[in-house]
C-alpha cells in the first residue's frame, strides 16, 4: 500500500482537520490524526479497507459508498461533491461527519470532514418535537371538529328560520371551526323572534358559552311569557349571571352581547332591544340605526343595567339586519385596518338592493375582498330579514 509522501502528510496534519485520502481502489491511504482522535483509533486501524470496516455500522452501506467513490475516478468530474455519513467510534458512540470531496491528484481523492454530530442530534430532537406537536395538533383539531359537530346540533337551520320569517338569510362564519357567535329563532302565538348572540371569546371557549346561551334561551322561552324585547334581555342576563356564579363562590367574568328583534304578528310592529349591539333597518335609501344599550349580558353586577326598547312600525320591503361585531372589526384593505361600522352599514345598504337569497354571498364576497390574505379576525354572524 502506497502512503502519502512525508511532505504531503505534514501539510495535511497542519490543517488540523478531519482528512481522509482514498486511492482509485477505494482504500484509505491517509487518515489525519484529528480523524483518528475523534474516532478513537490508531492510524493503522483505519488505513486501507479497514476504513470501511472499523468505523462503520453497516457493511452493506459502506460498500455502496466505496463503490460510488471508485466510480468517481472514471469520469474525473468531481466538483463540490458532498455527503453526510454516520461513523462509529471505538467505544461505540455515533459521530456524524459531513464530507466534501475533491481530487487530491490523478490517483486519489481527498475528503475533508466536519463533525456535525451536535447539529444532527439537534435536528433529530427537532424532528421528534415536530412530530409530537403534529400529533398533538391533529388530536386537538379532531377534538375541535367533534365539538363542531356537537355545536351544529344546536344551531337552527336556515329552513327553520324561514318557517318563521319567510324571507331571510343567515351569514354564519366561525373564525376557528367552532364559534362563539350564534343565532336563535323562535315564535309564539303573538311574536316572531330573531336573536343574535356574540359570546365572550371565539373558538372552543366561545363555543362552550354559545351552548350555555342556547340552553338559557330554551329555558327562558319554555318557562316565561315574554312581553317585550328588553324583558327578554333581563331574563337572559339574570339566568347567565346565576349560572356562571353558582358554584364555589367564584365570580366568572364571561358574558355576551345580544340583540333581540320581536315582530308582533298582528300589528307588524318591530320591538328591538340590544345588549351592547345595534340593529340596522334599511328602508328604501335610508339606514335607521337601532341603538342597543351599552351594557353586556352576564358579568357586570355591581351596577344597575338598563336595556332600552325601541318600537317601530314596519313597512313592506323593509330590511332588518342583526349582526355581531366580527364583520365590522375585520382587518383588511390597503392599510390593514378595521372595516368599521360605517363601511359595514354601507355594505348592508348595498345588499338591500339585491335579492334576499343572494345577500349572504354578497356579504361573503365583500368580506373576502376586504381581508385578502389576512386571517379572519373574529367569529361572524349577520342575519337579514325582509318584510
Amino acid at each position: 500500500m502506497l502512503l502519502l509522501e512525508s511532505v504531503e502528510t505534514q501539510v495535511l496534519e497542519k490543517l488540523n482537520a478531519l482528512v481522509v485520502v482514498v486511492n482509485r481502489f477505494g482504500n484509505a491511504i491517509y487518515v489525519s490524526q484529528s480523524a483518528c482522535s475523534l474516532l478513537g483509533y490508531q492510524q493503522t486501524d483505519l488505513l486501507g479497507h479497514n476504513w470501511w470496516i472499523n468505523s462503520r455500522t453497516n457493511s452493506t452501506a459502506s460498500e455502496i459508498i466505496k463503490s460510488k467513490i471508485i466510480g468517481l475516478f472514471k469520469f474525473k468530474q468531481l466538483k463540490d461533491y458532498e455527503f453526510t455519513h454516520e461513523l462509529i467510534t471505538s467505544n461505540g458512540l455515533s459521530k456524524w461527519i459531513k464530507w466534501k470531496l475533491s481530487f487530491f491528484n490523478e490517483d486519489s481523492i481527498i475528503a475533508i470532514g466536519e463533525d456535525v454530530s451536535e447539529r444532527k442530534l439537534y435536528e433529530e430532537r427537532l424532528l421528534k418535537i415536530n412530530k409530537s406537536l403534529t400529533e398533538k395538533n391533529s388530536a386537538i383539531i379532531d377534538s375541535i371538529n367533534y365539538a363542531q359537530r356537537v355545536q351544529q346540533t344546536i344551531l337552527q337551520t336556515e329552513s327553520f328560520a324561514k318557517s318563521i320569517f319567510n324571507q331571510c338569510f343567515i351569514y354564519y362564519k366561525p373564525k376557528d371551526i367552532v364559534s362563539g357567535d350564534f343565532y336563535y329563532f323562535h315564535h309564539d302565538e303573538d311574536f316572531k323572534y330573531a336573536i343574535n348572540i356574540d359570546c365572550t371569546g371565539h373558538g372552543v371557549p366561545g363555543a362552550l358559552m354559545s351552548i350555555i346561551a342556547n340552553s338559557i334561551l330554551k329555558e327562558v322561552f319554555g318557562s316565561k311569557k315574554i312581553k317585550s324585547a328588553s324583558a327578554l334581555l333581563y331574563e337572559i342576563d339574570t339566568a347567565l349571571y346565576n349560572f356562571l356564579n353558582s358554584s364555589n363562590n367564584r365570580q366568572l367574568y364571561d358574558g355576551m352581547d345580544v340583540s333581540v328583534a320581536m315582530v308582533n304578528k298582528k300589528s307588524n310592529r318591530l320591538h328591538f332591544a340590544g345588549a351592547n349591539q345595534n340593529a340596522y333597518l334599511v328602508r328604501k335609501d335610508e339606514v335607521i340605526v337601532l341603538k342597543g344599550s351599552r351594557f353586556p349580558i352576564g358579568y357586570i353586577n355591581d351596577i344597575e343595567k338598563v336595556f332600552n326598547e325601541q318600537v317601530i312600525m314596519l313597512n313592506p320591503n323593509d330590511y332588518l339586519y342583526l349582526s355581531s361585531d366580527g364583520f365590522s372589526d375585520q382587518f383588511g384593505g390597503e392599510r390593514e385596518k378595521k372595516l368599521n361600522k360605517k363601511n359595514f352599514i354601507d355594505i348592508l345598504k348595498a345588499a338591500s338592493g339585491i335579492s334576499i337569497t343572494e345577500q349572504a354571498a354578497f356579504l361573503d364576497y365583500h368580506l373576502s375582498n376586504w381581508k385578502q390574505q389576512l386571517e379572519q379576525t373574529d367569529d361572524i354572524v349577520v342575519m337579514g330579514i325582509k318584510f
